[in-house]
């Protein structure tokens, strides 16, 4: 009996280094926990008709705290993430966003890898990476190369990794400060952000915000004005040229400028 999956093909290596091979020698879509790839399936949205599970490579799982760099797989979970000792401690931020991304059935499979490769504006876990200033490590079959989270996206869901790459790891320095999270949608969980924020306070503040613009972004200008005597005022005013939301079927660009607004306040203000 024929179905949507008849013409799919799967191919599934035992190995980072055959999988590395395929992607080398072949046109595939790397897939793991699937949360985003079996939504377009149901709505016959994707293209790709050829896949290559990387699901069974435990390699690609490990969380490792190193000196002053966490090791995050990108096949790490949410669910992995929220309970490692080492993201509890050094990460918060990145904790309360795992905890808010979807329910537990995707909190179990979705990871953290498929977050970033997916380069949606919304991602909830973006903004974290972005303010911890996070090094994205890609692979080929010939070598290894780390990009800067801040210079991985070259537009929506576009970017700088190449067709036979895959994101192996995340690498997060020490964050020294203090970290904050929010998450603003139609309800606490199962929903796609209208807006996502996370923000480090110390002597040089940081903020990203993702849906304000074609991709998760950091805030220079916003930044700046914080660590100036005016403070607050000055960042909400450089803020708002800074950010371009749009009007979508979630939200329209005015309601997100001032949620936007707000949650710099909140950010100020929470980290006092």
């Amino acid at each position: 009996m024929r179905s949507a999956l008849t013409p799919l093909e799967l191919r599934r290596p035992a190995s980072v280094d055959e999988a590395l091979r395929m992607m080398r020698d072949e046109a595939l879509q790397p897939i793991a926990g699937c949360t985003d790839v079996y939504v377009g399936l149901n709505f016959g949205t994707l293209a790709t008709q050829r896949f290559i599970d990387l699901d069974r490579l435990d390699a690609l799982r490990t969380i490792d705290a190193s000196g002053d760099t966490l090791s995050i797989g990108a096949l790490a979970t949410y669910t992995s993430i929220m309970e490692h000792a080492a993201v509890r401690e050094r990460l918060p931020m990145l904790v309360s966003a795992a905890s808010q991304i979807g329910g537990l059935q995707i909190q179990n499979r979705g990871t953290l890898g498929g977050n970033v490769a997916n380069g949606s504006p919304a991602g909830d876990a973006l903004p974290v990476l972005a303010v911890a200033e996070a090094t994205i490590v890609l692979r080929s079959a010939e070598a290894e190369r780390r990009v800067p989270f801040t210079t991985f996206y070259t537009g929506y869901r576009a970017s700088v990794m190449r067709p036979d790459e895959l994101i192996v790891a995340l690498e997060i320095p020490r964050v020294h400060g203090r970290q904050w999270f929010r998450k603003v949608g139609t309800r606490a969980a199962q929903a796609i952000s209208k807006l996502v924020a996370a923000g480090v306070r110390n002597d040089a503040p940081r903020i990203a915000m993702g849906s304000v613009a074609a991709t998760t972004v950091r805030l220079p200008r916003t930044e700046a004005a914080l660590a100036t005597p005016d403070g607050l005022d000055a960042a909400l005013i450089a803020l708002r040229e800074e950010i371009s939301p749009i009007d979508d079927i979630r939200s329209t660009g005015d309601y997100r400028r001032d949620v936007a607004a707000n949650l710099v306040r909140r950010f100020w203000t929470d980290t006092a």
